[in-house]
């Protein structure tokens, strides 16, 4: 059986009403199985994470766009999370019996529905057309607000659909990539400008970690700040030497880490590096866990 995962990131994190339509377009298709959502009101922004043979992973994922098309209106649109349209970004993961070439073209083929709505598409990391779209900020640049501009251009041009602006939807991006850990760290203070420093010391587009994107979000509704990461490559910039970077930098302003946050689903893997770390368990493997060896069995 051939599997691939999906985790479309759409701008709405706060309508309930909207979400359970949302979701509910993915868990009334045959042949998927969702297995996670997270919505969050500061961002605006909710994740699902979704499995099942490629076909199937498709429909499913045309028929979250269709809901998501018709209840997001990005002109009225705000949150602490860029963006550039109703469903923002939509990776896929290839899992088992899936080649990254396979991916790809199930990207392309969704793609080009999209634009077929109306809805210009760019394309990113393993599915992208030119060097300078590989990464995500590098093709979201400008975000929605500056969409319009950029379709007026001939590096703007979208990969699939025309070339117009649609003030409702915005644009999509749509890509293939190993697995991601979005991985969140609230601190306790309110001061954004700390969040942003520590976000610079982590990230790699500004001298820090190579395989880590970061930024620094106001949470207004706990009256915190937060250093917001997407950790590209787990096996080598591991989740817990990214959580004591941030901790360490945050004590030279006299700030605790008081919480992190895990968005959507990660890899075994990654929390088994955490085990060795924190545990010193130097041999630790995942086969050591239960649950991990009756999923073999």
């Amino acid at each position: 059986m051939k599997l691939v995962e999906c985790v479309p990131n759409v701008s709405e994190g706060r309508d309930a009403a909207k979400l359970e339509r949302i979701v509910a377009a993915v868990k009334e298709t045959s042949g998927v199985e969702l297995l996670d959502w997270s919505a969050d009101a500061d961002h605006n922004r909710a994740v699902l994470t979704y499995v099942g043979e490629p076909d199937a992973v498709l429909e499913a994922t045309k028929a979250m766009c269709r809901v998501c098309f018709e209840v997001i209106d990005m002109r009225t649109h705000q949150g602490a999370h860029p963006r550039m349209g109703a469903v923002d970004v939509i990776p896929f993961v290839p899992l088992r019996g899936v080649s990254t070439e396979e991916a790809v073209d199930l990207a392309r083929k969704l793609g080009a529905w999209i634009g077929e709505q109306g809805v210009p598409v760019y394309y990113y990391q393993d599915a992208a057309t030119r060097p300078e779209r590989q990464m995500l900020p590098d093709v979201r640049r400008g975000e929605y607000e500056g969409l319009a501009a950029k379709l007026a251009t001939p590096e703007g041009a979208p990969d699939a659909g025309a070339a117009v602006f649609n003030e409702r939807s915005g644009a999509s991006i749509v890509g293939v990539r190993f697995p991601l850990i979005a991985f969140n760290v609230n601190l306790g203070t309110a001061d954004l400008s700390i969040a942003k420093r520590i976000a610079e010391a982590v990230r790699n587009s500004s001298g820090g970690y190579r395989y880590v994107r970061a930024m620094g979000v106001a949470l207004e509704d706990k009256g915190q700040v937060q250093v917001s990461t997407d950790l590209l490559q787990y096996e080598k910039t591991p989740v817990h030497r990214v959580l004591e970077t941030v901790r360490s930098e945050a004590a030279r302003y006299g700030v605790p880490v008081v919480g992190c946050e895990l968005i959507g689903l990660a890899p075994m893997d990654a929390f088994a590096e955490a085990i060795r770390y924190y545990m010193q368990i130097h041999d630790f493997s995942s086969s050591q866990i239960v649950e991990s060896r009756l999923l073999e069995v």
